[in-house]
């Protein structure tokens, strides 16, 4: 095969033909049910959910209350992500999203690729999320009485990691009561679940439960999953609101101080919870069929759901680092914690049920988007034919439906929302590159259709040379230490917990004797807890640096250095490199700068996740790969 044929295009023509032709004969037509306000409302529903409920904690902890800072540079590349993808959708209103807009762009092998790669976005966003709604809804169980076994309401690999690190930790000395609620609760579940040979039983079976019942309702039809989604919407809008007014009075500004704690590496840290709590608008785009008028609707319903919920972001981010101190707000459940905290159980309650609603809410939007993906690419030939089929009463993409379903519940038994998260934000970014790209790629192009939506056109080629001296200055002149740290590739000191988790019997015992030497101010006969003997002194980072110097073991415990450091960075050269080729075309073809920045952002974003997620994430496009080449690029309706 030729390699230009897997750059073969569809034409924006062929694609409103393909549509206009179902509408008319009522074959594999979907029903039109959807108006700007329920699009606003899906947005919402898929925005307001895990994201305020459960990953805002662990990114407040990280940041400190700058976090708000990293909810409105997020909030800006999303929306100028959504700039692109409301001019794609008001140009192909179908409900292909991304994979669609890429086919038109780029050529159908790239088109594969996103399509593969959103797979992750929807299907594995949605374990994350029912590992979540597991949470929330065992929590507000036990709180009604009701104590579900351990190892029937956590997944596998948070069980067997916990059970690994909390017995390394009991082993240097740290009692069971003085570990975590969730290393705990892991060891609990690994040591009390059903053994089968050498295999643990443990498995979220809440998560199961409520996919089961979301894959249900889509199913069932739009108009059903609108008047559920719309529902969910105002009753779970009710309660950030309620949390707001109520924590305001609860606010030490005390917390505030200071801001930003760990500076601007703490606040990006948490880029991959804080980005995982915007994604979710772009599932608007694949409802794009089922709208009344997608061409008018669907960029209101995008940019109004952005707004609405980056305002209750930072609202919610402020109120919560205001009640409490930041560095207690690594936990799960974090609005729930900060009011059992405060002593206000109603509240921690009426949070519980309406965290319960709003994940759900989630699913369901989620659950929505990825069989109309799935049926786009059916209909092109690069998926069998079974999954375009349309119910002929439900009018739903139903066997799609059905497999998602299928692909989401199975390894939301097993999976932790660490990984699922990352893998998410890796996958979804990704497609908001492309997007943006893709609306570089055609804006000079003669013969295409144009929507009624056009992103606003403003000149690049001199702003993109001005920002990154303006970056330079900044790096070299007020960032410079951690600048010259990242070129020279600058040994690094290890976390205290991750020296002490990597520490075998016999360093223990060294290393034990050469912390209590130096804890002359808590002398005990008891037991050390090293991990926390060692930690004290981290707030110091010059006291910190003498201690791990004279650790009586091998450097390779203590520092990262040498490829097992810059491996880490190789994310973030990327970046640079890929920033400067954006210049140069910039520069060369008049580039729009508002998809421009999308662009750039959304990398950025890319670059600060870790090099296993971008490991993990090859080896998934590899496996789609494989299925192109051996299926859908002989069955591709443009190949016939």
């Amino acid at each position: 095969m030729a390699f230009s044929k897997l750059f073969r295009k569809k034409t924006v023509q062929d694609i409103l033909k393909q549509v206009e032709k179902n509408e008319t004969d009522g074959h594999n037509a979907l029903g039109k049910h959807l108006t700007a306000r329920d699009l606003t409302a899906f947005g919402i529903a898929a925005i307001v959910g895990a994201g305020i409920f459960s990953t805002i904690g662990k990114a407040s902890a990280d940041g400190g209350p700058a976090v708000i800072f990293l909810f409105l540079f997020t909030a800006i590349a999303c929306s100028f992500a959504a700039f692109a993808y409301a001019e794609f959708a008001s140009m192909v209103p179908v409900s292909g999203s991304a994979y669609t807009y890429s086919y038109v762009a780029f050529g159908e092998i790239i088109a594969w690729i996103i399509g593969w790669a959103l797979i992750m976005e929807y299907a594995i966003g949605n374990i994350t999320v029912a590992i979540s709604w597991s949470d929330y809804f065992t929590g507000l169980l036990e709180s009604g009485g009701i104590r579900l076994p351990q190892w029937v309401q956590m997944d596998y690999l948070t069980a067997s990691n916990g059970f690994k690190d909390a017995t390394a930790l009991m082993q240097g000395g740290k009692s069971f009561d003085n570990l975590s609620s969730g290393l705990q609760a892991a060891h609990t579940a690994w040591t009390t679940s059903p053994v089968i040979g050498s295999f643990h039983f443990v498995a979220d079976l809440p998560a199961l439960l409520i996919i089961i019942l979301i894959t249900a309702l889509v199913y069932r039809g739009m108009k059903e999953s609108r008047n559920a989604s719309n529902l969910m919407v105002i009753i779970k809008l009710c309660i950030v609101l309620l949390v707001i007014a109520v924590g305001v009075f609860y606010v030490d500004t005390a917390h505030w101080d200071p801001f930003a704690p760990n500076g601007v590496s703490g606040v990006l840290k948490g880029v991959s919870a804080v980005f995982f709590a915007y994604i979710g608008f772009d599932a608007i785009s694949t409802t794009a069929e089922e709208c009344k008028d997608p061409q008018r609707d669907l960029p209101r319903g995008m940019m109004w759901a952005i707004i609405i919920c980056t305002i209750l972001y930072i609202a919610i981010a402020l109120v919560l680092t205001g009640m409490v101190n930041y560095n207690e707000l690594n936990v799960g459940d974090p609005l729930a914690f900060v009011f059992d905290k405060l002593d206000l159980k109603w509240m921690s309650g009426i949070i519980a049920v309406s965290a319960v609603v709003a994940m759900a809410s989630v699913l369901l939007v989620f659950q929505m988007g990825q069989p109309r993906i799935w049926m786009s690419m059916s209909r092109d030939g690069l998926l069998p034919k079974k999954f375009s089929t349309v119910h002929p009463k439900f009018k739903t993409p139903s066997f799609a439906t059905i497999v998602t379903g299928f692909v989401v519940a199975v390894p939301a038994l097993f999976l932790n929302l660490t990984m699922v998260t990352d893998l998410c934000s890796i996958g979804t970014l990704f497609a908001f590159v492309l997007v943006c790209a893709g609306v570089l790629v055609l804006q000079n192009k003669p013969n295409i259709p144009r929507g009624k939506f056009k992103t606003p056109y403003v000149n690049s080629k001199y702003i993109m040379p001005i920002l990154i001296a303006i970056g330079c200055i900044y790096s070299f002149g007020y960032n410079q230490k951690a600048t010259m740290d990242f070129l020279t590739n600058e040994t690094q000191i290890k976390s205290s917990a991750d020296i002490i988790t990597g520490l075998d019997k016999e360093h223990y015992t060294k290393v034990s004797d050469y912390l209590i030497g130096l804890d002359v101010k808590n002398k005990t006969n008891e037991t050390p807890d090293l991990e926390l003997l060692l930690s004290q002194y981290q707030q110091d980072d010059v006291e910190y640096a003498a201690v791990i110097k004279g650790l009586p073991i091998e450097d390779s415990h203590k520092y990262e250095s040498g490829f097992d450091l810059f491996k880490h960075k190789i994310p973030m050269w990327i970046f640079f490199i890929v920033l400067i080729g954006l210049t140069v075309w910039s520069y060369k073809d008049n580039l729009s700068l508002i998809p421009l920045l999308g662009l750039i952002c959304c990398l950025y974003m890319m670059a600060e996740l870790s090099v296993w997620n971008w490991i993990y994430f090859t080896i998934w496009l590899l496996i789609g790969l494989i299925i192109y080449f051996s299926f859908s690029r002989k069955n591709s309706k443009l190949n016939t």
